[in-house]
């Protein structure tokens, strides 16, 4: 077989798993947060296991404290969002003020008179309000639609806690007896990797969560925890989820104490990046999930297009268990290699 009809063949196989993977989302995407989280939660299932408790109990015990810090979390941020409202009119106050600084300078610069930027500011208010309820519905049938997957992913995260020894097996028993070993290992490192990336993130996420809660309360952000908490749970996303929830606190900030306030909040933002970056990340999350930045960026854009905002957040983990397998699969090393990090040569002394 020539090398063009390989490269041929991978194209069209690429093709197909992204357009499967895209079609068959609403089946896949609750499918892949029960694996990842029951792979988070299944240390603990064991050691209940080991306690003389049922297999059904421990995995049900697993579920309800997933279900506590899920709870916990939007406690939290539903604890302080009721105290936000003042803060809201501030920032529409803001808006507005900005908006006639923009009115007058096109009126100045472009001779376009207020009165017909008024009217054509009105023409468009009705077509947004239009498009507006149109987009009300959506939101609410998103909402139960998110209910929903909710409840399918605490069932499949039950589920594969369960039947994780079946599900292996069943695997092995896929495989010819000279590769069992090389696929055990594959499982076996799948599901450490994916125990460790979680906890690991879990763990820098309350740290940010410290850090930025004092950085803003210092500096007389109002509702800082909210917004601490906030900055923190977007780190799921990586590189986007954060610069936007720091610029959101931004804006919020010049509304509440001007100019100076917002530079303090970028400049609490890239503090504790630098932190999160040289000292967080490689101490708590280390090499993990050994991925090198571009193929991180590449993957977090394919993600959203195939599975929207969950993509971004599944990409991660997903493609570090993906080089796992490609770097104990004669013939793929290569790509394990092209998706992990590039490791410095050492000086000979």
């Amino acid at each position: 077989m020539s090398n063009l009809t390989k490269i041929t063949r991978s194209l069209i196989f690429l093709f197909l798993l992204c357009g499967g993977l895209y079609f068959a989302k609403d089946f896949l995407v609750p499918v892949a947060f029960g694996g990842i989280f029951a792979m988070l939660l299944t240390p603990m299932c064991s050691w209940l296991e080991n306690k003389s408790i049922g297999k059904a109990l421990s995995a049900i015990l697993c579920v309800f404290l997933f279900l506590v810090i899920v709870g916990t979390v939007l406690f939290l941020l539903s604890w302080q969002v009721t105290g936000l409202a003042d803060d809201a009119v501030n920032v529409v106050a803001l808006i507005n003020k900005f908006s006639v600084l923009v009115q007058q300078y096109i009126a100045h610069t472009f001779g376009l008179p207020l009165e017909m930027q008024q009217q054509i500011i009105k023409e468009q208010s009705s077509i947004l309000i239009t498009n507006s309820m149109y987009r009300i519905a959506i939101v609410s049938g998103s909402i139960a639609s998110l209910i929903g997957l909710s409840v399918l992913v605490l069932v499949y995260i039950f589920l594969f806690i369960y039947y994780r020894n079946h599900l292996g097996n069943f695997v092995l028993k896929l495989v010819s007896e000279e590769n069992k070993e090389r696929t055990g290992k594959i499982i076996a490192s799948s599901g450490h990797l994916g125990q460790q990336y979680i906890s690991g993130l879990g763990i820098v996420i309350v740290l940010l969560w410290i850090m930025y809660g004092i950085g803003f309360s210092i500096i007389g952000v109002k509702h800082a925890l909210f917004f601490a908490v906030l900055c923190g749970l977007l780190e799921i996303v990586p590189y986007l989820g954060n610069i936007i929830v720091s610029l959101l606190t931004a804006i919020v900030a010049f509304s509440q104490g001007g100019a100076t306030m917002a530079l303090w909040v970028l400049a609490i933002y890239g503090l504790i990046q630098f932190v999160q970056n040289y000292i967080l990340d490689p101490l708590i999350v280390g090499a993990k999930v050994s991925i090198n930045p571009l193929c991180t960026i590449v993957v977090i854009v394919v993600g959203e297009m195939i599975w929207g905002i969950p993509g971004m957040i599944l990409a991660i983990p997903l493609l570090g268990i993906v080089k796992i397998i490609f770097d104990n699969t004669p013939g793929l090393e290569a790509f394990g290699y092209l998706i992990g990090e590039i490791k410095t040569p050492k000086l000979k002394e």
